[in-house]
């Protein structure tokens, strides 16, 4: 969206925009954009909100009074209300065993991952056979293969990678998100209706999958690399997200 308002500007159409990834526009620096704090699908913020989405509205089309050419870069200064669908009661009932403590144990922390990610692989065998299709497997990596190579990188950021055409970073990012694709999926197989922010706040707050990204991005940030230093700006954690990694840092 970035580029088009930039191409649409140099035709004399002035434009504004949402942005969900507000380091996204950071990079792109488009004419005027509104960076909200929402779940990624959600720009207006929660459903059947209207009053909430029309401030939302009002809010990105004031950016249209500025003068060009910008950029202009805004944060809207509220969380989305809850909805009723994100107030319902709901529970994973995967019992999954608590994370690890110790992430510079490689072995441990890739045999209790590997753990998970087995207690996991049922409900998401269910929620392929019954949908008929998946968002995991981009990398073309296994889900256990994703997790040892991940784990090891924690050790040693110079581990070999099975993809040489891509940077550290890029490919890091591919497995990183194609693994949560796996543990949305495996929970959307639960019975009950969760919303999208439940899901993610159980991955986030319960999962060993979380612990390990959450030190990742901490390596990342710390790394010489540039593909993956932007990685470290908790570019692999969701925004709405990010109070569990604060809060775990307490």
């Amino acid at each position: 969206m970035s580029g088009l308002a930039h191409y649409f500007e140099s035709d004399g159409l002035a434009t504004a925009l949402i942005a969900l990834i507000r380091p996204h526009a950071e990079r792109m620096k488009p004419p005027r954009a509104l960076a909200v704090p929402f779940e990624l699908g959600r720009p207006f913020g929660a459903p059947n909100e209207p009053e909430f989405q029309e401030r939302v509205l009002r809010a990105v089309l004031a950016l249209l009074t500025r003068p060009g050419p910008g950029p202009v870069l805004e944060d809207f200064p509220d969380t989305a209300p809850e909805s009723e669908i994100d107030m319902e009661g709901w529970a994973c009932p995967i019992n999954l065993a608590p994370p690890v403590v110790d992430l510079d144990e490689t072995a441990r922390l890739t045999a209790a991952w590997r753990d998970e990610i087995g207690r996991l692989q049922p409900w998401y065998d269910r929620s392929v056979e019954a949908s008929g299709r998946t968002m995991f497997g981009v990398s073309g990596e296994a889900p256990e293969e994703i997790a040892a190579f991940l784990a090891s990188f924690l050790a040693d950021p110079a581990t070999e990678r099975r993809r040489a055409d891509l940077a550290a970073g890029d490919y890091v990012k591919l497995l990183v998100d194609d693994l949560r694709n796996f543990y949305i999926q495996a929970v959307n197989a639960q019975p009950g209706k969760a919303s999208d922010r439940q899901i993610n706040d159980w991955i986030w707050s319960q999962t060993i999958y979380a612990k390990a990204i959450t030190a990742l991005n901490d390596l990342c940030d710390a790394s010489d690399d540039p593909t993956l230093k932007r990685l470290g700006n908790m570019m692999m954690i969701p925004l709405a997200q990010r109070h569990w990694v604060r809060r775990a840092a307490e």
